[in-house]
């Protein structure tokens, strides 16, 4: 048995979520008439209470649809120095937005209200940039998946409202917050400008992520993403794995939240952990002792059957998901006792 936790997208449909996929009704996405994308679209809006939603391949293409329509060239925008916009998206936002970042130091990732304020640029200063958006990930992947307190981001959009700013939020992992927290889709729908969601991580659908926001930034993002060569046909088929996901994959989710914690108390007694990040939701996050490298390591549980990810100097990542079972668990225990 291969245990998978590089990643909560290397998941596969759920043989319900595959009949739902071939039980949808479909037509041309690029000419606004296939019925199955426009019914997840219409879901997602109404799910956070915002105007208008657009399902896209990939979160980076979501992500930088809402920055390149946010941001103009020779701006700036604010993010944590960990954000995956500024890791992990391929420098998408100086290649498609022709911007630059202003990054900051948060706590594991998540930022205050006073960190944005003093980093915001003046705006009557010819040698700076101006800053056009802010930027948060919630939950955090570098943070160990930790999650904001929601008190704060409520702290950051008055910021952002007093020096009429927008507001992004990268919610790839938003629902493992929402489950831990109790919070509303319709909370963060009244906050944010644009959010980005991703249905094939923590949710299980084999592809496919949702920008969500006002008419016009959908409006712009729709052309954005055919220049991006993000315009697909029959979506319908995806986009009907979204509805079901949506539907019956959310509550769920706390499930991986229980293993991942059993993993990191797995991890707590072992001589070669220095340190395990808090397990928040369902990312585990393990700091080596000094002088064993992270790429051996990750090598030597592959040859366990145990599938992970180096994460930086000393660190490797666990990510629980749909399809690691309890059964997983207890196999993961066994094969860890012999490492």
């Amino acid at each position: 048995m291969k245990i998978d936790l590089r990643s909560d997208t290397v998941t596969k449909p759920t043989r319900e979520m595959q009949d739902a996929m071939w039980a949808a009704e479909v037509g041309d996405d690029v000419l606004g008439d296939d019925p199955t994308v426009n019914a997840l679209q219409e879901k997602a809006a109404r799910l956070f209470g915002m105007e208008d939603a657009l399902f896209c391949p990939s979160g980076t293409m979501t992500n930088q649809l809402a920055i390149r329509v946010h941001t103009r060239p020779g701006s700036d925008v604010i993010c944590d120095k960990h954000s995956h916009i500024y890791l992990y998206e391929g420098g998408g936002i100086m290649l498609n937005s022709f911007s630059s970042v202003k990054l900051l130091d948060g706590d594991r990732g998540r930022l205050s209200a006073q960190q944005v304020a003093e980093a915001i640029s003046p705006e009557n200063d010819v040698h700076s940039t101006l800053t056009r958006l802010v930027s948060l990930e919630n939950t955090m992947n570098k943070g160990g998946g930790c999650y904001y307190d929601f008190n704060e981001i409520e702290a950051i959009r008055a910021v952002c409202t007093e020096r009429n700013i927008p507001l992004h939020l990268d919610g790839a992992r938003l629902f493992n917050a929402l489950v831990e927290t109790g919070e509303t889709p319709a909370q963060y729908g009244r906050v944010f400008d644009s959010i980005s969601i991703c249905l094939s991580k923590g949710l299980g659908c084999p592809v496919g992520s949702l920008l969500i926001g006002t008419r016009e930034v959908i409006r712009d993002a729709r052309r954005f993403r055919k220049v991006m060569g993000g315009g697909w046909r029959q979506a319908g088929f995806l986009a009907a794995a979204g509805i079901y996901a949506l539907d019956s994959h959310v509550d769920r989710l706390k499930e991986d939240h229980s293993r991942a914690r059993a993993i990191g108390e797995m991890f707590a007694t072992r001589a070669e952990v220095a340190e395990i990040f808090p397990v928040d939701t369902n990312i585990v996050i393990i700091r080596l002792t000094d002088g064993i490298s992270e790429k051996a390591y990750v090598n030597r549980l592959a040859d366990a059957g145990i599938l992970a990810v180096t994460f930086g100097k000393g660190l490797v990542r666990f990510v629980t998901h749909l399809d690691f079972t309890d059964d997983h668990l207890e196999t993961m225990r066994d094969r860890l006792k012999s490492l």
